[in-house]
């Protein structure tokens, strides 16, 4: 992922995600990271936003994607979320992390997350 690059961190939503009952009854707090590959040359030129990617519709998409639609693994949620911004025209390429702080998981543990990487020819 060469190239100019937008990123959002930390975008929070409540989402059903998970292998087990209780996540899916239960829910819990899901945190995204997104950086998109743009070519920033034509925004910085004219500074029109038109001419970027707009990063409040991005940061609505994506959390949009957390609260709905439950699924398994986060794998999938990550997946279907760089789907998303991939759609986008001006997005050449994407990194998405899915962090689930709350994983069911016995042992101390800070963080559990996943990151994909996509590109407008993997679609």
């Amino acid at each position: 992922m060469s190239g100019d690059r937008i990123t959002i961190t930390g975008l929070r939503g409540f989402g059903f995600h998970g292998v087990y009952p209780e996540e899916k009854r239960e829910g819990q707090e899901f945190v995204v990271d997104v950086t998109m590959t743009v070519d920033l040359r034509p925004a910085a030129a004219s500074d029109d936003v038109a001419d970027t990617v707009h990063y409040g519709e991005v940061a609505d998409d994506v959390v949009a994607e957390i609260e709905q639609r439950p699924v398994d693994l986060i794998e999938t949620l990550a997946g279907r979320i760089a789907d998303v911004v991939l759609a986008r025209p001006l997005v050449r390429a994407v990194a998405v992390t899915v962090h689930k702080p709350s994983a069911p998981i016995t042992v101390p543990f800070t963080d559990v997350s996943v990151t994909v990487e996509r590109t407008r020819e993997d679609r």
